[in-house]
Order: C-alpha cells, then structure tokens, then sequence
C-alpha cells in the first residue's frame, strides 16, 4: 500500500510540473504575435512653461500600431527624448497600475495615439536649449526606448527608435 501511495504522489507531482510546464509553453506561443508592434514618435507639444519653477511641460504622442492577429495592451513605454539630437530627459508611459481589462485594447490593424506628459526642467539641459524648446525653435524630435506589451497569457519587450 505505501509503495502505490508514493507512487500516486510522484504521478501527481509529474502531472502538475507537466501541467505548468505546457501553460509556459501555451504562453510563449503569444512572444511572436507581440514582439510585432510597431511605435512611432508623431508629435511633442509644448503645453506650458512655468516661470517660476523653470519647467516646461510637453504632450508627448507616440502612435502604436499592431499589424499581428493577436489582441494586446500596452502597459510601459520608457524612452528617451531628443530634440534636434541633444538628450532631453527621459519619460514613462505606464499603465502598468491598471488592470489588464481597463486598458486601451490593440486588435488586430489597431493604431491608437497614446499621449504622456514629459516635463523638462531647465536645470536638466543648458540654457540655450531650454530656451530653444520654450521658442518653439526646435526642428527635430526623436525618441528611443523600450515598449512592453501583454496579452493574457504574455508580456513582451520591444526595443525602438523614433523621430519627426
């Protein structure tokens, strides 16, 4: 009797390990469809400058297309901005707080604006692009970084490079 019940033990265990090793599996299969997601820089706008606390504020819009069959959202995407080729700073779209459900879906051909808020500090950069930027004198933005995507079962990291 001792010897069957290790043995439904053992048979148990090889079950579940097999069991959690095809989830991992089913999982994965999703890497490809979101690996393919596309991210493009199409606009940055100057919303306000502060005097007082010498920041400038800017809407950063990042257009994010997805050309595979698979749905996802998009929970991080962490870039570094440049304006005519200087560094800028760096910023963070998140929605990495939000439940999966109550997130901007990306089904299959979807290409939705996702819009951050980037705020730069004068103390950040010299003084005369800060001045550049707050004049509207800027001829180039660009941006480079990385974009996580989910499905239900997945996550991906993509890294990209963009610029207008």
């Amino acid at each position: 009797m001792a010897l069957q019940s290790k043995t439904t033990v053992y048979a148990a265990v090889i079950g579940v390990l097999g069991l959690m090793g095809g989830i991992v599996y089913y999982a994965s299969l999703d890497n490809v469809d979101l690996d393919q997601v596309e991210i493009e820089l199409t606009n940055v706008e100057l919303i306000d400058v502060s005097s007082i606390n010498n920041q400038a504020k800017f809407e950063v819009t990042f257009l994010v297309k997805n050309p595979s069959d698979k749905t996802f959202t998009v929970s991080v995407i962490e870039y570094n901005l440049y304006g005519d080729e200087t560094l800028l700073g760096s910023g963070i779209y998140s929605t990495a707080d939000i439940a999966l459900p109550g997130r901007a879906l990306f089904s299959s051909g979807a290409e939705i604006p996702l819009k951050n808020t980037f705020v730069l500090s004068k103390d950040d950069v010299n003084t005369e692009i800060y001045e550049a930027i707050i004049d509207n004198k800027i001829t180039s933005f660009s941006a480079e970084g990385s974009i996580t995507t989910q499905s239900s079962w997945s996550e991906a990291q993509k890294e990209f490079k963009t610029g207008y």
